[in-house]
C-alpha cells in the first residue's frame, strides 16, 4: 500500500515537473498515467473517507492540469471532457472552472463560458482572477449576438498594435437550396448594405511572405503552403470531431444537387457535438474539399486590414463555403487577422442568396466566360443572358474591336451609350453593360484630353458610378474613382456622403465616419 501511494506521488510529481516546464504533450502522457491508475484505486473500497477524499482531490486536480496541457495542444474535444471529468469530483473547483472557461472562450462558447466565470467568481478568495475574463466575455456574447463590430481605434493608429477581439457572429442568414448551383447562403430578413452578416474565424490558415505580388510566389512556394495548410486541417479535424462532421459536410465539387441542406444552427459556436459528427473523413475527400472551399485574401471580392501587403494567405472558413458566384455579387469580405467578416454590398431582401464575385465583375463577357471555366462555373445569371444576346451584335463587337486596335476610349463610351439609348437599354441592364467596359470608362474619365473632347457628350461619373454599383454592388475601383472625383471638383455634403455610404458597402459598417476616412486613405488613397 505505501509503495503505491509512493509510486502515485512520483507520477504526480513528474506530471506537474513537465507541466510547469510547459512540456505540454509529455506532461499529458505522465497525467494519463496517474489519472488511470488513480481511478483504478478509487473503485477499490476505500472505509477511510479522509484517503478518499485526498485521492479524489489529487484526481481533479490532475484532470484540470491535463485539460489545461491538452488546450495548450489545440486539443480542445478532450480538455472540455477532463474538465467535466474534474467538476464531477468537484462542482466549484476554482482552477477547473476558469480552465474550462478559457477553453470555451477559444471556441466561441461564450454563454457556457460566462456561467463558468459567474460560478468561478463565488470563491471569493480568487474572484479578482476571474473578473478580467468575465467582462471580456461579456464583451464578446454582446458581439457575437449583434454583429457589430467597431475596428476604429486600430484604424487610426494605421493597423498598429492588437486589433480589437473579435467574437464569432452568424446573423440573419439560413442555408438552402440554390438555382444557382447546390446549396447556398440566404438572407432571411433585408439587409443594408454595410451591414455584417457573418464574422468567422478560420478553421486553419497558412501564410506566406512574399516580396512583390502574389505572381512572384514559385510554384514549389505555393505547393509547400497548400502541403502546409492540408497538414494544419488534418491535425484540427483530428482534434476536433465538431469541424470534421461539419467539414464533412462541405462539397468536393460532385453531384452538388445531391447534397443534403444542413441546418445553420449546426455551424453556430454553441452547438454541441452530436453522434453524427463522429464520422471519419478520408484524405482524397478532404482534399476535394479544401480545393473547392479554401479561399485568398487577394479575391477581387476581398479586402485585408493589415499593414504592408507583402503576404499571401489561404484558409478555410466553414459557412462562407456555402456562398456562391454571381456576376452580380451582393456581398464583400473583409479579412482581419484569422477572421473573415462578410457583409452586405448593396441592399439585400429578405429570401435573396448571398453571392461573391468570384472573379472580376467589371469586366466583359467574353472575360468572365473565360474565368469562369477555370473555376469550373456555367453561370447562369440574368446579366450573362442579357450580355450573351447584346454581345453578339455587330455594333458591340465593334466597340470590342475598337478598344483592341486603341481607339480613343472618349468615343468608345459614347459610342456604347448611344447604342444603348437606340436599343432602349434601360436600368439593371444599363448597369450590366457599363460594368463590362469598366475599363473605358474609367480610362476616359481620368484622362483629360478625352474629357476635353467628350466630357459634355458622355454621362457624369456619378451616374455611371451609381449605376454600376446598382448592378454589382461596391467595388474599390469605383469608390476610388468617387474619390478622385472629389478631390478634383471639391464637392459638398451630398458627395461625401456618396463617398461613405459607398466606403461601407466595401468595407462593410466596421468603423466609425472618422476613422473611416483613415481607411479609405490607407486602402484606398495613392
Amino acid at each position: 500500500m505505501a509503495e503505491e501511494e509512493e509510486h502515485l506521488q512520483r507520477l504526480r510529481s513528474k506530471a506537474t515537473e513537465l507541466f510547469i516546464r510547459e512540456e505540454w504533450k509529455a506532461s499529458i502522457e505522465a497525467y494519463s498515467l496517474f489519472i488511470t491508475l488513480c481511478t483504478q484505486k478509487l473503485s477499490d473500497s476505500h472505509p477511510n473517507q479522509t484517503h478518499l477524499q485526498k485521492l479524489r482531490r489529487s484526481l481533479c486536480i490532475a484532470l484540470c492540469n491535463r485539460a489545461e496541457a491538452r488546450s495548450k495542444q489545440k486539443d480542445f474535444h478532450c480538455a472540455l471532457q477532463d474538465c467535466d471529468r474534474a467538476l464531477e469530483l468537484d462542482a466549484t473547483h476554482f482552477k477547473t472552472l476558469l480552465c474550462k472557461g478559457k477553453i470555451l472562450l477559444c471556441l466561441h462558447r461564450y454563454s457556457t463560458a460566462l456561467e463558468c466565470f459567474r460560478t468561478a467568481m463565488l470563491d471569493d478568495e480568487n474572484s479578482e482572477c476571474v473578473s478580467g475574463y468575465l467582462e471580456r466575455c461579456k464583451g464578446l456574447e454582446l458581439l457575437s449576438r449583434t454583429g457589430c463590430l467597431d475596428l476604429s481605434d486600430w484604424v487610426v493608429n494605421g493597423f498598429r498594435g492588437k486589433v480589437q477581439e473579435l467574437a464569432e457572429h452568424i446573423g440573419a442568414v439560413e442555408i438552402k437550396k440554390s438555382e444557382i448551383s447546390g446549396r447556398g447562403l440566404f438572407a432571411t430578413k433585408n439587409i443594408d448594405s454595410g451591414s455584417v452578416m457573418l464574422v468567422t474565424k478560420a478553421t486553419a490558415m497558412e501564410r506566406s511572405i512574399i516580396m512583390g505580388g502574389v505572381q512572384d510566389l514559385s510554384e514549389d512556394a505555393q505547393l509547400a503552403m497548400w502541403k502546409n495548410f492540408i497538414d494544419k486541417v488534418c491535425d484540427f479535424v483530428g482534434k476536433c470531431p465538431k469541424t470534421r462532421g461539419l467539414i464533412n459536410r462541405l462539397s468536393c465539387g460532385d453531384n452538388e444537387d445531391e447534397l443534403e441542406v444542413p441546418d445553420v444552427g449546426l455551424f453556430r459556436p454553441e452547438s454541441v457535438e452530436r453522434d453524427g459528427f463522429e464520422v471519419g473523413i478520408d484524405m482524397v475527400k478532404l482534399v476535394g474539399i479544401l480545393d473547392v472551399n479554401s479561399l485568398t485574401e487577394d479575391a477581387v471580392s476581398a479586402n485585408v486590414l493589415r499593414r504592408g501587403n507583402d503576404c499571401y494567405c489561404v484558409g478555410l472558413w466553414l459557412l462562407p463555403s456555402f456562398i456562391n458566384h454571381s456576376c452580380c455579387p451582393n456581398a464583400r469580405r473583409l479579412h482581419v487577422g484569422d477572421y473573415l467578416v462578410v457583409h452586405a454590398s448593396k441592399d439585400m431582401k429578405a429570401g435573396e442568396e448571398v453571392t461573391f464575385g468570384y472573379f472580376d465583375p467589371l469586366c466583359g463577357l467574353s472575360k468572365r466566360k473565360e474565368m469562369a471555366m477555370n473555376w469550373g462555373i456555367h453561370c447562369k445569371c440574368k446579366r450573362c443572358r442579357f450580355e450573351g444576346e447584346v454581345f453578339g451584335k455587330q455594333e458591340v463587337r465593334e466597340i470590342e474591336i475598337g478598344l483592341e486596335r486603341g481607339m480613343d476610349v472618349g468615343g468608345v463610351v459614347f459610342k456604347l451609350e448611344e447604342q444603348m439609348k437606340r436599343w432602349k437599354v434601360r436600368g439593371k441592364e444599363k448597369g450590366y453593360l457599363r460594368a463590362s467596359f469598366w475599363a473605358a470608362y474609367s480610362e476616359a474619365y481620368r484622362s483629360e484630353r478625352a474629357m476635353k473632347r467628350w466630357g459634355r457628350r458622355i454621362p457624369a461619373v456619378e451616374a455611371v458610378v451609381d449605376s454600376i454599383t446598382d448592378v454589382v454592388g461596391g467595388d474599390h475601383r469605383l469608390l476610388k474613382m468617387l474619390m478622385e472625383e472629389l478631390k478634383k471638383n471639391g464637392g459638398g455634403v451630398v458627395e461625401r456622403e456618396k463617398v461613405f455610404k459607398m466606403a461601407r458597402e466595401v468595407f462593410g459598417k466596421v468603423a466609425k465616419k472618422q476613422a473611416m476616412k483613415t481607411l479609405l486613405e490607407l486602402c484606398i488613397g495613392d
